[in-house]
């Protein structure tokens, strides 16, 4: 999918660079798949920002799409549409199976209107089918990778983004992920087949503020140029910083410093970190 650019008829549409949609279907979301979304503006229960620079933006609506796709094991369904989801950066596919249901699903790269998909075992290892990591053969690219067998996919669900399936380690199989991190996974943990949507994503230039804010986004604030009260690093005259390493507002290392645990149970499953480094190295 390509990107559009504007004449420069203003400064805002001078830098703009957006995501062609040329290739989405042109049709409403199904209407009994989507549900109202409440937005918490970044507050908890206890009304307290956790998240800094989100709030406002459009209305949405959620769309429920199937990350396990295990109930329809077996069922032929048929790609109806390719649509937008404005919860997430990459597309998504309304699928029709043969007994009548319907269902949203991760859209993988090249995935058109009219194919046909399936999951389960027996599926064979298509783009857009949804296996078992056993049955995926090596080397094939996937996303939409499940941590724990039924739980649904957590890993490469963003747009353009990729698994690699490298190979056996016994009883596990071994995935390369997005990040570079070669990680063990349960034979029977399911991923879906191809590249994810919206390869262009990372490409696009807002253009201007309001753009941002549309999608949530509010300006943030450098922590050196906050009060003391307000960040750890606020206060004194020009960029200072206070001769403190950088730090986020709660005090926890922003750059450099390890922030996963050592003792954490799923380091076991790490066979090369992102960092290159092996499984042993990093234990140490």
């Amino acid at each position: 999918m390509a990107i559009k650019t504007f004449r420069p008829l203003t400064h805002s549409l001078r830098h703009t660079r957006l995501v062609d949609f040329v290739e989405l279907t042109e049709s409403k979301p199904l209407k009994q798949l989507t549900r109202g979304k409440n937005k918490t503006g970044a507050r908890n229960n206890r009304g307290r920002q956790t998240v800094a620079g989100r709030g406002g933006g459009h209305k949405r609506r959620l769309r429920e799409v199937d990350l396990r796709r295990n109930s329809k094991d077996g069922v032929p369904a048929r790609v109806h549409s390719i649509e937008y989801d404005p919860n997430r950066s990459a597309f998504i596919a309304q699928i029709w199976y043969a007994d009548g249901s319907k269902s949203y699903i991760l859209a993988p790269h090249g995935l058109e209107v009219g194919r046909e998909v399936m999951s389960g075992p027996t599926a064979e290892p298509r783009l857009g089918n949804c296996l078992p990591l056993a049955s995926i053969p090596q080397g094939l690219t996937v996303h939409n990778v499940e941590l724990q067998p039924g739980r649904g996919g957590q890993v490469a669900r963003s747009a353009g983004s990729q698994c690699v399936v490298a190979g056996r380690d016994g009883d596990w199989i071994n995935v390369q992920l997005p990040s570079g991190e070669v990680r063990r996974f349960h034979p029977q943990c399911r991923a879906s087949i191809g590249q994810l949507s919206n390869l262009d994503h990372m490409n696009q230039s807002m253009g201007k503020a309001g753009r941002r804010r549309w999608l949530g986004l509010k300006p943030k604030s450098r922590g050196v140029a906050q009060n003391p009260v307000d960040h750890p690093m606020g206060g004194g005259n020009d960029r200072t910083g206070g001769g403190r390493p950088p730090v986020d507002r709660h005090g926890n290392p922003a750059k450099g410093s390890p922030t996963r645990s050592p003792r954490k149970p799923s380091n076991a499953m790490i066979i090369r970190s992102r960092r290159g480094q092996s499984a042993t190295q990093t234990a140490k």
